[in-house]
């Protein structure tokens, strides 16, 4: 048997490491004293929160701002599997909606438990699937979408199976100093003095004109993105614990189902994240200080590891290879289906599978 298949083999039985940590420290493209501009969230219900950045502060005067989310960091890799080369290593499901629209499941937000999903010819494949796993056989979920196992996914519409996310990334931005910004637009003529538009009468039309463009519009003290003073740091850990825990009908089949997942995990560990997050935010990496590798044991021992992209595209290659991944496919939503869907109603309706809880979350 090959070299590169069996090389990491050690990881996938009990009392291997507990997981791969990887720190990579990024700047803006403008330099280390850029400012790079955080998503923006709506308050919080309980108003604990009020909205803006999210910077959370601590007694002794430092912060820690989010620049990416882990869930975001999941919806920008995960696309990759999507295109050569990677593309070969996981079965292309596409699913057909209506004449023109075509969704690979690569793209789509709840994974495999998203209503694309659920209301095309693929549900009840799927449902099976989320069965099987929840019973303890993670093989048939990984035929169909083993990128849902690799970034986590929870099929919280139908069976409420949870898989846990094996791959988590993140990007905060460190000791961040709020800045504003302010703005103001003017038109390009005064419309009402040259009496092409009768003068507003009132607060709410003088808004209309504003929101049309026919007014001068103010925009003051907004928020202006943040400086760094404490450094950017995208942070990326491989939960090995948690790929143990999926397992299929032999040890021979679990064997082959870890090497598989794990070569897909490996491959987006150590692949090369999208810079540009958003207008405002475009973050390299940090030619002056070098990314750090570790494998870290359950005892807390941390060893450097190296491995390169290349190595570990090779190695999931050899794992697609033994698997024996699915061809692509492509199935139709059924308009019934989202029908009887939506007349079945909330989710906590829905009948539960047995075992939900032992399998994780999201």
């Amino acid at each position: 048997m090959s070299e590169v298949l069996t090389r990491f083999d050690p990881w996938l039985k009990d009392g291997g490491p507990a997981a791969l940590v990887l720190r990579e420290w990024l700047v803006p493209v403008e330099g280390t004293d850029g400012v790079v501009f955080p998503p923006t969230y709506p308050p919080s219900e309980d108003r604990t929160f009020k909205g803006g950045y999210n910077i959370d502060e601590f007694p002794d005067g430092t912060n820690v701002c989010l620049l990416d989310s882990v869930g975001s960091q999941a919806n920008r890799i995960e696309p990759l599997f999507a295109k050569e080369p990677y593309s070969e290593l996981v079965p292309q499901v596409v699913i057909q909606a209506g004449r023109n629209k075509r969704v690979s499941l690569l793209e789509v937000g709840h994974r495999a438990a998203d209503a694309i999903v659920r209301c095309s010819s693929l549900q009840q494949e799927i449902h099976n699937a989320f069965e099987a796993l929840a019973a303890g056989d993670a093989a048939p979920l990984a035929r169909l979408a083993p990128t849902s196992l690799v970034f986590g996914v929870w099929d919280s519409r139908d069976t409420q199976v949870k898989a846990p996310r094996l791959l988590a990334s993140v990007i905060r931005a460190y000791n961040v100093r709020r800045l504003t910004r302010s703005a103001q637009y003017i038109p390009a003529l005064d419309y009402v003095k040259e009496g092409l538009i009768p003068n507003p009468a009132d607060k709410k039309t003088r808004d209309l004109h504003s929101e049309r463009g026919f007014l001068h519009v103010p925009a003051t003290g907004t928020h202006g993105g943040v400086m760094a003073l404490g450094g950017i740091r995208r942070d990326a850990t491989l939960h090995l614990a948690a790929l143990r825990f999926l397992a299929s009908k032999s040890e021979e089949e679990t064997l082959d189902l870890r090497r598989y997942v794990l070569g897909l995990a490996l491959t987006a560990f150590t692949c090369t994240t999208p810079s540009f997050l958003r207008q405002g935010c475009n973050l390299v990496r940090d030619e002056d200080r070098p990314v750090e590798t570790f494998v870290v044991e359950h005892n807390g021992m941390r060893a450097p590891f190296e491995i390169t992209h290349g190595q570990a595209l090779e190695f999931a290659r050899e794992a697609a290879k033994k698997f024996d991944v699915p061809p692509p496919r492509t199935v139709q939503f059924e308009v019934e289906r989202a029908k009887r869907d939506l007349e079945a109603g909330p989710a906590s309706t829905v009948k539960k599978s047995k075992n939900t809880e032992e399998i994780g979350g999201r």
